[in-house]
Formats: structure tokens, C-alpha cells, sequence
């Protein structure tokens, strides 16, 4: 699709460069101006046909698409992972966003998606959970740090230890019982999500993924119908690796760029399949016991086939059939 305007912003919190590009302009107009969502919008308006619009995958990026998206007829969010020519050669900010013009026009832009479905404000909760989760550990690591250099053990006294001991592991204490009442207000706000969300009570239902997982997924995923196919899906959760071929010769295999908190919900509930029974408990046992896989590629096929679970409930928006992959089952017999 062509349009009349393409249009790149490299947005900061002092000054905004704009730069647009025409269909057949050979070279972009471009601004720096100090930021003001105002002033953008006004001159978004402005501009006479179809328009599309680009910036950075940034902090700012999700406000930016939420205040702009109906002012064109569409943004794309752009990888800046990707972005290698914004490497090459002088860098200002007006320079970037000619460069991103550029990119926008030729269609050399990988996006970042956005949207305004609720689910995709559970990033914010999912993230400040997971923070909190490594201060938790941090914590605690820091405890069990404290007594081994005491030699003692956790349910052991401190009043024998020095003073100064004493108040440094009080504190420590004291953190640990704030991040455990702060971890059950989270849970407790997940559990509210998931009565309300109907997508987040399906998830739930396949058998390992729990509260904590089925947020988490939601929240990263938020409509299956973005991935074309369950390769796409099992890509973007790392559970697959690309093909390195060239002059019909193969190279091995890569790793993608992925969610690593996709994959551990996924790999934490191939896990629980080793250990308690559920559907996919007699595919592992198949896999392990007739085909004679190692633990860890069992359970990584496990991972897959929850997985593709997952991508048919969030595609179909259907509840989860545990009959529908019976042939598992019958595989173990």
C-alpha cells in the first residue's frame, strides 16, 4: 500500500525531529522542535491524505500510538534492534528520523506490536511483578549469605552474634516481610484479572500454566491472530531455532529473538508434567520411554506441544480440549 505522507518521529523528552518524506520526494523535510504532543498532532492533522507514521520501539512508544493512532492511517512501531543504517555515519536526531523516513517509504522497517486491547496494559503489572520477584531473591540470597558467614543456619538465634550482625540481618528480615506482603497483593491482583478477563480463565485452564503463567502470556501475547502460523508463535517463544543455509550448504541453526518470560512460563509447564499427571504427562513418558529422548529434549517438545495449546486457545478464543490431543495419550500404551 502507498501513501501521500510517510512520516518519522525520533521523539525525546526535550525535542521531537520530524521528518516526512512524499512518494516521490527525493529528499525528507525534516524539523527539530522541542517536544510537544500538541504541536505533532496539530501538524499530523495538517497533512492532507494518506498518512503513515513511524518512531522507535521506546519507553514513550505505547503513549505515543495510543495518542496518535487515529490521527493517521497507520504507525508502525519499528524494531530498533533492526535499525542498523541509524548506526552508520553522523547521528543527530534529524538525521535519525530522515534515515527512518527513508526506511518507512522503502518498507525496511521490522514492527513492534502495538495495540489498545486491554490485555496489553498487564505488561506494566507483569513487569513490576517480575521485579519485585528478583528483589525477593536478592533478599533472600543475602540472608543465606549473612548466616553462612555466621555459621548458622536460618531457624538458628542471633543473640550470640555481634551487634552490628543483629542489625543488619533485622533489616533484611524486615525487607523479606514487606516483599512477602507485597507478592500476595500481586497474586492477589492477578486472580482479580483473571475473574474478569475471559481469555486469562482459558488460559488458566491448560494444565500447567496456572495464575502467574497465564497473565504473563496474556499480557505478551494479546491476540493469537497476530502470529500466521504456530511456527511464527513457537519462534517468538524461543522453542524453535532458524536454519543457517547459504550456497545450499547448512551452517547449523541459530537461536531467534524471543520472550524469554514466554519461554519459562512454557518450560515451567513442561515441568509439571514430568512431575504431576496431566494430558501431556504421556507424551513425555512416550518420548522418554520409547523414543529414548534425553530429559531435557522430552520436556522441550513438552514446552511445544503446550505451546501450540496455547496458540490455538488465544487464535480460536475457544476453550482448551484436552480430548483433542488424546492421541498423545494413546501413545504411551
Amino acid at each position: 500500500m502507498t501513501y501521500d505522507h510517510y512520516i518519522a518521529v525520533d521523539w525525546a523528552q526535550s525535542n521531537m525531529a520530524v521528518a516526512r518524506l512524499t512518494l516521490h520526494a527525493k529528499k525528507a523535510t525534516v524539523k527539530d522542535v522541542p517536544a510537544d504532543l500538541h504541536d505533532l498532532k496539530a501538524y499530523l492533522v495538517s497533512l492532507k491524505g494518506r498518512k503513515i507514521l513511524t518512531f522507535e520501539e521506546t519507553t514513550t512508544a505505547h503513549w505515543l500510538y495510543v495518542e496518535l493512532r487515529d490521527l493517521v492511517d497507520d504507525i508502525l512501531i519499528c524494531d530498533p534492534y533492526r535499525n542498523k543504517l541509524l548506526s552508520d555515519g553522523p547521528k543527530t536526531d534529524k538525521i535519525d528520523a530522515c534515515k527512518l523516513a527513508e526506511l518507512l517509504r522503502s518498507n525496511l522497517l521490522k514492527p513492534v506490536y502495538h495495540s489498545c486491547d486491554e490485555l496489553i496494559a498487564l505488561r506494566k503489572l507483569v513487569s513490576g511483578y517480575d521485579d519485585m520477584i528478583q528483589r525477593g531473591v536478592r533478599l533472600k540470597n543475602q540472608r543465606s549469605a549473612l548466616l553462612r558467614g555466621l555459621g548458622l543456619s536460618k531457624d538458628e538465634e542471633l543473640a550470640s552474634v555481634h551487634v552490628v550482625e543483629r542489625f543488619v540481618m533485622a533489616n533484611v528480615e524486615r525487607a523479606i516481610a514487606a516483599y512477602e506482603a507485597d507478592r500476595k497483593l500481586y497474586e492477589a491482583e492477578f486472580e482479580r484479572h483473571i475473574r474478569t478477563s475471559t481469555m486469562l480463565r482459558l488460559l488458566k485452564q491448560i494444565p500447567g500454566i496456572g495464575t502467574i503463567g497465564s497473565v504473563k502470556l496474556g499480557a505478551a501475547i494479546v491476540n493469537g491472530e497476530r502470529f500466521p502460523d504456530s511456527q511464527h508463535f513457537h519462534s517468538y517463544a524461543g522453542l524453535v531455532r532458524h536454519d543457517k543455509i547459504s550456497g545450499g550448504r547448512s551452517y547449523g541453526t541459530r537461536k531467534p529473538r524471543y520472550r524469554r518470560d514466554v519461554k519459562a512460563v512454557f518450560k515451567t509447564a513442561a515441568l509439571n508434567a514430568t512431575v504431576n499427571d496431566n494430558c501431556f504427562t504421556p507424551y513425555y513418558h512416550y518420548l522418554v520411554d520409547k523414543k529414548r529422548y534425553p530429559d531435557h529434549q522430552a520436556r522441550h517438545a513438552v514446552a511445544r506441544k503446550i505451546a501450540t495449546a496455547v496458540y490455538g486457545v488465544m487464535k480460536n478464543k475457544t476453550k482448551f480440549n484436552s480430548e483433542a490431543i488424546g492421541a498423545l495419550k494413546a501413545l504411551s500404551k
